[in-house]
C-alpha cells in the first residue's frame, strides 16, 4: 500500500476523471500529491474530503498552457515538500472528431496549447528539480489517437506529438535518472466522455472500438500510471503503455 511512499507528485487535470482518480490512488500509496486544475471549486471539494481522510493532497488552480502558472505550481510544491519526484501530465481536451477542414485555427491553437504545450512547459519546469533530487518519473497521458488516425486533426496531432516529446525526453534525460513514459488510453469513462456516451450512436461506436466492447474505468488508467511512477518501472523509459481493451490490436 506504499508503492510511492514519500514521493512528491504533481498531477494536472485533477478536478475529476482520470486526474482525480490518479491523485487519490497515488496518495493512498503514500505519495504527497499536488493536484492542479482550472476547475478550482470542483478540485477543492474532493481534495478537502480526501485530506480529512488522512491523505497528503494539496491543490492549486492551474492553466497548463501558462508558463507563469507552471512556475507557481513548482514554487508551491517546493515550499511544501522541498522536492519533485513525479509529474503526471494528465490535463487535456477532446474537441470531438473534427477533421482538418472543419478545424479552425482557434480550435487548433487551443488543443495544441493544452494537450502538447502544457506538458512541454510542465516538463521544462520540473526537470531541473528532479535532477537535483537524483532522478524522477514523468508520465504523459497521450491517447490511442496518438497511435492511429481518425480521431480529429488537432487532437490526433497533439497526442502524437506528446508521444514523441516523451521519447525525446526519455533519451536526453536517461543520464539524469529521469524516466519519461506515455500512457495511451482508449475510451475512458470520464466527465469529458459522458456526454458523448449519452448519444446512442456514439455510445455504440465508442464501445465497439474495443474487442472487450466497453470503455475503461478511470482507475484502470490510474493503475498504469502508478506502475510508471513507482520504482517498479525503474528500467522502463521511452515506452508507450497502451490501455485500450485491445482497440489498436486489430
Amino acid at each position: 500500500m506504499e508503492r510511492l511512499k514519500n514521493k512528491v507528485v504533481i498531477i494536472t487535470g485533477a478536478a475529476g476523471g482520470m486526474g482525480a482518480t490518479e491523485a487519490k490512488l497515488f496518495a493512498q500509496e503514500g505519495a504527497k500529491v499536488i493536484a492542479t486544475d482550472l476547475q478550482e471549486d470542483k478540485l477543492k471539494k474532493w481534495v478537502e474530503e480526501a485530506s480529512e481522510e488522512g491523505f497528503t493532497i494539496d491543490y492549486v488552480k492551474h492553466e497548463v498552457s501558462s508558463e507563469a502558472d507552471w512556475q507557481k505550481v513548482v514554487d508551491m510544491t517546493l515550499a511544501l515538500h522541498g522536492r519533485i519526484d513525479v509529474l503526471v501530465n494528465n490535463a487535456g481536451v477532446f474537441p470531438g472528431f473534427t477533421d482538418c477542414e472543419q478545424t479552425t485555427k482557434e480550435l487548433w491553437d487551443k488543443v495544441i496549447a493544452i494537450n502538447l504545450t502544457g506538458p512541454f512547459l510542465g516538463c521544462k519546469a520540473c526537470i531541473p528539480h528532479m535532477r537535483k533530487s537524483g532522478g524522477g518519473s514523468i508520465v504523459n497521458i497521450s491517447s490511442i489517437a496518438g497511435l492511429v488516425g481518425g480521431n480529429g486533426a488537432a487532437y490526433t496531432s497533439s497526442k502524437g506529438g506528446l508521444r514523441l516529446l516523451s521519447k525525446d525526453l526519455a533519451v536526453t534525460l536517461a543520464k539524469d535518472k529521469i524516466r519519461v513514459n506515455t500512457i495511451c488510453p482508449g475510451a475512458v469513462l470520464t466527465p469529458m466522455t459522458e456526454d458523448l456516451l449519452k448519444q446512442p450512436s456514439m455510445d455504440e461506436t465508442i464501445k465497439s472500438m474495443s474487442p472487450q466492447a466497453r470503455v475503461a474505468d478511470a482507475i484502470e488508467i490510474a493503475w498504469g500510471a502508478l506502475f510508471l511512477a513507482s520504482d517498479e518501472s525503474s528500467f522502463v523509459t521511452g515506452a508507450d503503455l497502451t490501455i485500450d481493451g485491445g482497440a489498436v490490436a486489430r
